[in-house]
């Protein structure tokens, strides 16, 4: 019987022997091909901004939303050009500004022309998001001084927060599907410069703000004024963040660029009409305080994107008897500074 006992006793620990070794090489194995949550070999170069560019995204074939890079020859198709020539290199926006893999799009860039990868006609193209994951969307409300005189609010003291969530973006040329009438019908447009982030900062002071900045776009901050302003208490969150209230594009442009974000036009059209056409030197709170400011409570990261606030001549603003709402296939394009025009339609 003891002899027995004996024997249970050494099989088990030798059964726990091979458990251990068997776990540990499984560990080692996995640790030693870790892959990046884009998918193959981590990034470990040097993170950088990437500079003196024009992007756009391009909605492919099979569903895939990838680089793609605006030239006078024509648009570089990333993804293509770094397949052939066996680069490793970001194919999406929001992979290159989180990784700074800006060394790998250079070099995509450079190898266009030897790679054999015809460059694509940018009237051929459907454009995809060109965010689709950021880290955080942070938006500044009630930002332009005419703005805030045509609602009848005073100047805050402080940059007014709120958020939109990743089910709001949408690309360039989208159809936007607006909900049922019995949902939201105050529907308005608000053009915004957005500031997307290129690197790493907390407490950032104004001086240095700008170093931090990757580039902008131009951006709408579609609204339901029903759901923001007339529901009890108002429901900023609600007026703000239904699918597709995010349109973005056509371009991110490098801040290098764009130069003064702080002296940018400001426009908007409806079914061609001019609504809106402001400055960002109306800004209550420039680009650097807005920086500054919001990353007193939060690091920004690279990635990021910063929606900056609307100028006068919403409809929201009009007289009441001239509010005349958005509604289904109405047309909006909205421009800022050289950051090309964001059209979209009402579905």
């Amino acid at each position: 019987m003891s002899s027995r006992r004996q024997f249970m006793k050494t099989a088990s620990a030798a059964g726990a022997g091979l458990v251990a070794a068997s776990t540990m090489g499984v560990m080692q194995e996995a640790s030693a091909h870790q892959t990046s949550v884009w998918g193959g070999e981590p990034y470990k170069g040097p993170r950088e901004m990437v500079k003196n560019s024009k992007i756009l995204s391009i909605m492919n074939s099979d569903g895939t939303e990838t680089l793609g890079v605006v030239t006078p020859k024509g648009v570089i198709d990333v993804r293509a050009v770094a397949k052939k020539m066996k680069i490793a290199a970001p194919t999406t926006l929001d992979q290159l500004l989180q990784e700074g893999n800006a060394v790998g799009f250079n070099k995509v860039v450079a190898s266009a022309d030897k790679s054999g990868v015809p460059y694509l006609k940018e009237s051929d193209i459907t454009f995809g998001r060109l965010f689709k994951n950021p880290g955080k969307i942070i938006c500044v409300g009630l930002n332009f001084r005419a703005h805030a005189d045509e609602v009848g609010r005073g100047y805050p003291r402080v940059p007014p927060l709120f958020n939109k969530y990743n089910n709001t973006l949408t690309a360039h040329n989208s159809l936007l599907q607006i909900p049922p009438p019995s949902v939201s019908y105050k529907l308005d447009y608000e053009t915004e410069l957005l500031i997307v982030v290129g690197k790493q900062g907390r407490n950032i002071p104004e001086s240095a703000a700008l170093d931090y900045i990757g580039g902008y776009c131009t951006s709408n901050d579609f609204s339901s004024r029903d759901l923001q302003l007339d529901l009890p208490n108002g429901q900023w969150m609600v007026g703000k963040t239904l699918d597709q209230y995010a349109p973005i594009g056509p371009y991110f442009v490098t801040a290098d660029l764009v130069g003064d974000p702080n002296n940018l036009t400001v426009k908007t059209w409806v079914n061609g009409e001019l609504r809106q056409n402001s400055n960002t030197s109306d800004f209550i709170h420039n680009t650097q305080k807005m920086i500054s400011y919001i990353s007193t409570y939060w690091t920004l990261e690279p990635g990021d994107i910063i929606f900056t606030g609307t100028p006068e001549g919403v409809i929201a603003g009009m007289p009441k008897d001239k509010q005349v709402w958005l509604k289904k296939g109405d047309k909006v394009v909205s421009s800022v500074g050289n950051l090309g025009e964001l059209k979209f339609t009402l579905a």
